[in-house]
Parts: structure tokens; C-alpha cells; sequence
């Protein structure tokens, strides 16, 4: 069995005795430091701090960078300006998705692309199959560590610390050569979380300093570490899609409802045509809100039922630590997809009702929008 991968911040994870780590994709990460429960209440009210250093950056500049970008993504790379980012996806000509990631604009030609951990080596060589001539990219994930300050008194928490270009961030925006406890590191006003916070990118060796002085300077507002365990409640509850469940190879971004997410009047990109079959002929399937109204809760993968026929699958569910709600997002045929409409999860070879409901099952007004 090969050993697991470990990110510049394990070491601080000794610091506390409750933390339990998992094997996630390879990698080595805490589940939870103190509970899941405590630690997405503090992001909903507070702040958390998240190591999410497994995540992929590519580098990606030259004279052909932006139609090359513009190819292979389904967002509009021009919109971007130095110091801007966005959500995109990335798709097969099938229009099922090799990925979902973040695009920064570090200036003109010169991008930086981040993407989800388990895919980092996939991504890479589908970027590379595409590759002009005129693009060079390079692979900075094992020389960069993030780190995701979330909740609605992170901002509070930087400027208290003395970084002063937090207060400048507006949503999907960031500063480059921050100061940051010591380190120099890029500073965006992105997350995944639902709620307002900020994601930091610095040289792997300069990680714990930055993680170490951020819980210092924000224990008196009651910032807490976070694990991947909250990372995934907190996501769900806002209808943050995650690669895997919510979008995959047979998952197209329409279906998953990002569609706002694939601009048409930007030009060809890969995967276009059969994204534009598919919405011309009527979407087959759709990501709903389930709500259970036996009881039972759903888990990625329980089938679902309408009329006595599988309609779909659960492809993330839990019982909502804010709302105490047993919610679910379910991939099903579009014919049982209306607000209101009763189908069946089969919960260990039971079939218990449903009903399907609105979604996002959080959502709150904030200055800045999460990653989504």
C-alpha cells in the first residue's frame, strides 16, 4: 500500500489531541480537530480555518494562454482582468466534465488555474493533449500550500491582524505579494463554504507560520481549525457542487445546474456542441433538493425512486447540522424534478418518501459570494 500524501501543515495538526485524519484521495487530512459539528457552527457564526494545500495549481502563460483557456473552458477567460478570478468547468466533447476549478488572472497571459486534488494529474494531461505551441504551463502544487479562512468574521479577523488589503477584496477578487505573518502570499475573497471568507496561496515552507498566526490573532473572535468534514456539510448546505458526486464525466454541467457558469456567446470551447444538444433537446436529468418526510437519511449513491422505477441517485446527503433537516441533492429524470413532487430513497432496502424542495438549503446575505 503506498504511503499517503501529507501537506506542509501536518505537523500543526499535533497541536490538537482530537484531530482524526483520513485517507481523502490519497491524502493524509483531519476529518475534524474537535468535532464537525462545533467547527461548521463556527463557520456559520464565527470563522474556521481549513488546510485545503491538496488542492492542484497550474501556471499557465504565453502569448496563447487566453485562447487557449477560452478553448478548453466553459467560462469566459476575457472577462478577467489582473487581479480577478472566476468558477469554470472544464468538459469532454462529450460535454461531461473533467473538472470544476478556479481560473486567477495574475496579469496579462498569466493565469493561474486551481484544481480539485483527485484530479491533478488527469487535469494536467488533458491541458497538455491541448497545449499550443505559444502556452507554457507549470505544475506549483507540490510548492504551494492554501489555506481557507471562512465564516461571516474573517474579514474582521485579517484587518484586526494588521492585513490591511483584506477590506479592499470585493467577491472573487484578490491581492498578489501580501504580507501575511512573516510569508508573502496571494490573498482572494473566494471560499467553499456559503459564507464570506478568503483563500490563501503561499511557498509550501511558509504555510505553518501563516496558519499558526491566523488562529493566534483570531481565537478571540472564536476561530477554530476545520476539517473536511465540515468543509462537506458546509458545502452541501449551500448547493456547492463536488466533483464526484455532483459533477463527473456522465455529469454535465447543465444538468448539475451550473449552467449559468457556460457562456455561449464567448466562442467554441470543447464539449459546446453537445452541451447545446442537450439543452436544445430538454435536460434528461436534474440536481434537486430532497428533503425525507419518513425517516431516514440519504447518502451519496441510495437510489431514487418515482412511480416504482429508479429515477436517479442521491449524490449527497446528511442531516443539515444548521437546519437538523435529513436534506439531500439527487440527480433525477427532469419529469420528477418540480418543487413539491414526493419520490422514494431506498434507505438499507427500504424505500422511505421524500419530497423534493428548494435548494440551496442555506443561503444568507453577505458582502461576498462563496466558490460555487
Amino acid at each position: 500500500m503506498s504511503e499517503l500524501l501529507r501537506t506542509p501543515l501536518f505537523p500543526c495538526y499535533a497541536d490538537y489531541p482530537g484531530a482524526r485524519c483520513i485517507d481523502f484521495g490519497g491524502w493524509e487530512l483531519p476529518v475534524q480537530f474537535e468535532g464537525i459539528q462545533k467547527e461548521h457552527d463556527a463557520v456559520r457564526h464565527q470563522a474556521g480555518l481549513f488546510d485545503v494545500s491538496h488542492m492542484g495549481e497550474f501556471l499557465v502563460e504565453g502569448e496563447g494562454s487566453l485562447p487557449f483557456l477560452q478553448n478548453m473552458l466553459t467560462n469566459d477567460v476575457s472577462a478577467l482582468q489582473p487581479g480577478a478570478a472566476q468558477y469554470t468547468l472544464m468538459c469532454y466533447p462529450t460535454g461531461g466534465v473533467v473538472d470544476d476549478l478556479l481560473v486567477y488572472c495574475l496579469s496579462e497571459n498569466h493565469y493561474m488555474l486551481v484544481v480539485n486534488a483527485s484530479n491533478i494529474r488527469k487535469d494536467w494531461e488533458w491541458l497538455r493533449d491541448h497545449q499550443p505551441e505559444d502556452v507554457q504551463m507549470t505544475d506549483i502544487s507540490s510548492t504551494t500550500a492554501l489555506i481557507a479562512l471562512q465564516g461571516p468574521l474573517a474579514e474582521q479577523i485579517l484587518t484586526e491582524a494588521g492585513i490591511a488589503a483584506a477590506a479592499g477584496l470585493s467577491s472573487f477578487t484578490f491581492a498578489a505579494e501580501v504580507e501575511l505573518f512573516g510569508a508573502k502570499a496571494i490573498l482572494s475573497r473566494t471560499g467553499y463554504t456559503g459564507e464570506d471568507g478568503f483563500e490563501i496561496y503561499a511557498p509550501a515552507e511558509q504555510a505553518p507560520a501563516i496558519w499558526k498566526g491566523l488562529l493566534a490573532a483570531g481565537a478571540p473572535q472564536g476561530l477554530v481549525p476545520a476539517g473536511l468534514g465540515a468543509r462537506d456539510t458546509l458545502r452541501f448546505e449551500a448547493k456547492l457542487p463536488l466533483y464526484g458526486q455532483e459533477l463527473s464525466a456522465t455529469i454535465s454541467p447543465l444538468e448539475a445546474g451550473v449552467g449559468f457558469f457556460v457562456k455561449w456567446d464567448k466562442g467554441d470551447f470543447i464539449g459546446r456542441s453537445a452541451l447545446e444538444a442537450q439543452k436544445a433537446a430538454g435536460l434528461p436529468r436534474k440536481l434537486v433538493g430532497i428533503e425525507m418526510i419518513d425517516r431516514g437519511i440519504p447518502r451519496s449513491h441510495y437510489p431514487v425512486y418515482g412511480d416504482g422505477v429508479k429515477i436517479g441517485e442521491v449524490t449527497t446527503g446528511t442531516q443539515s447540522p444548521s437546519l437538523k433537516r435529513n436534506l439531500g441533492l439527487a440527480l433525477v429524470d427532469s419529469g420528477y424534478a418540480a418543487i413539491g413532487t414526493v419520490v422514494e430513497v431506498e434507505i438499507r432496502g427500504r424505500k422511505l418518501k421524500a419530497e423534493v424542495v428548494k435548494a440551496p438549503f442555506y443561503k444568507k446575505n453577505r458582502k461576498a459570494c462563496q466558490r460555487s
